[in-house]
């Protein structure tokens, strides 16, 4: 049967040379040099051959003198019921060898009546059988997945046109604020153009929805921090299918952003190769220089408290990652991000995303001397017009210092706690600090407010936050 189209660069360089061969036998007989008969004496190939030879030479050129395959070759000359049953056989009983293969699919031919097949037939089946599909039968669907399914990497082509977000539980033990040995999430979003970390967010809790709008509310908009120039809107939004990125609060801060939600395949996080990438250097380059990581074996001594963690932690990835080198770009992420000199699409306002992106608790009443929230006094003059009414507040957890203030939807300040005005305080620390008072109501008559023992701890421990009284500037949030 002849092959319906063959082309000589569909066969193996063996096969073209053995095509080749065969017409420098036949060629001084095509040059009307030579006879086939004083060929085939010469060479000792019999005459038909030569024939046959010469005919498929004029027919078809060089590749009909490429030796034509077997039809059914590989069939192995077996009832296709016999095949069937030795390649069920293989694929159920993984840890069977061939022999034992061969003894059953033999006691299966003699109740059934069929020839027997010989062990070399089995061998051959067997062998021919391929790898993805034995490996799909003994490894599962995941390990199939994994390792040959395709996948699509997705490229960017400017800064800002695609970001990338997950978390990672870190391979590290820290003191969490109650003092107590626990390990942290971190949630990062990173653009995938650059490498750049765009936003982060450390805690102690399990990945949600809040953390991750937080972390998007930070990577959005303008660090004061001249070093971490990364901002603005990316076109698309790239994460896994976690609850918290599939969350309906997501979907409308998406829609109203007019980013693109993208997910990877669920249980298939490859796609998403970078900011997995990224976790291994954190790992490798960070965690292993920091008391407590987990291959350290070092009994969890002189483990680091979670604000001096996460200083390092800060200073990793905006100080030495941002700016450093990266092998696969050849330049720093930061440099990258900045080397189009694009403008980023901004939010209006930073209102508008503080309405998308910060918690909301219940509405406050405005007082004569202020908002009173967690315990503590928030004042602003602008307050004093609305006394008596209802506002929204919303805050970032990380720093409770500020509250923002909406009146029937619209932006009407940002009102200031005095007690914490030169602090950076979060909602933990607050937490902490009331849980300290209750222990010393129980034991003492006397015992000092809340907020004197948030100064205390914050005055005798470390505390990288503290703000210099004389430096006039526009505070914003911490991570900002």
């Amino acid at each position: 049967m002849k092959n319906k189209e063959k082309y000589l660069t569909n066969f193996s360089e063996a096969k073209r040379k053995e095509a080749t061969q065969k017409y420098n036998i036949i060629k001084p007989f095509i040059l009307g040099n030579q006879s086939l008969s004083s060929i085939s004496k010469n060479k000792d190939i019999a005459l038909s051959t030569l024939y046959r030879w010469n005919k498929l030479y004029k027919e078809e050129g060089l590749t009909g003198l490429i030796h034509n395959t077997r039809v059914d070759k590989g069939d192995h000359k077996l009832e296709q019921n016999i095949i069937d049953e030795i390649k069920r056989l293989s694929l159920k009983n993984k840890r069977n060898s061939i022999a034992t293969i061969h003894r059953k699919i033999v006691n299966y031919c003699i109740e059934n009546n069929f020839d027997k097949p010989s062990y070399k037939q089995v061998y051959s089946i067997i062998k021919a059988m391929p790898k993805s599909v034995i490996d799909f039968s003994n490894q599962g669907e995941k390990y199939y997945q994994n390792k040959y399914d395709l996948i699509q990497i997705r490229e960017s082509s400017r800064p800002n046109e695609i970001w990338q977000a997950d978390h990672t539980l870190l391979d590290v033990y820290i003191l969490d604020q109650k003092g107590n040995i626990n390990r942290p999430w971190l949630t990062i979003i990173m653009d995938d153009y650059s490498r750049a970390i765009a936003g982060y967010f450390l805690t102690f809790d399990s990945p949600n929805a809040k953390n991750t709008a937080l972390t998007l509310h930070q990577a959005i908009w303008n660090k004061s921090d001249t070093r971490w120039p990364i901002c603005g809107i990316p076109e698309k939004f790239y994460t896994d299918h976690g609850s918290d990125f599939t969350s309906h609060h997501m979907e409308q801060v998406a829609v109203d952003l007019k980013i693109n939600l993208m997910f990877s395949k669920v249980g298939v996080p490859r796609g998403r190769g970078k900011i997995e990438r990224f976790f291994q250097t954190v790992n490798q380059t960070f965690l292993e220089q920091i008391p407590g990581y987990i291959n350290n074996n070092d009994e969890f001594k002189n483990l680091l408290e979670f604000q001096e963690f996460e200083e390092k932690l800060r200073q990793f990835l905006i100080e030495d990652y941002n700016h450093k080198e990266h092998s696969s770009i050849g330049c720093s992420p930061t440099s990258r991000w900045n080397s189009n000199l694009f403008f980023p699409n901004m939010p209006s306002s930073l209102e508008q995303l503080d309405l998308l992106l910060l918690e909301i608790p219940k509405s406050r009443k405005i007082h004569s001397d202020g908002i009173h929230f967690q315990g503590f006094r928030y004042s602003n003059t602008n307050l004093a017009a609305y006394v008596g009414e209802y506002v929204l507040i919303r805050y970032n957890p990380n720093d409770m210092a500020e509250i923002r203030v909406f009146y029937r939807d619209e932006f009407l300040c940002t009102a200031i706690s005095p007690d914490l005005s030169d602090y950076s305080i979060d909602i933990k620390d607050i937490q902490h600090a009331r849980s300290q008072r209750r222990k010393h109501l129980k034991q003492n008559a006397i015992s000092p407010s809340t907020t004197d023992l948030i100064k205390e701890e914050k005055n005798q421990s470390y505390s990288p936050h503290k703000i210099d009284k004389n430096v006039k500037k526009l505070k914003r949030y911490h991570n900002d």
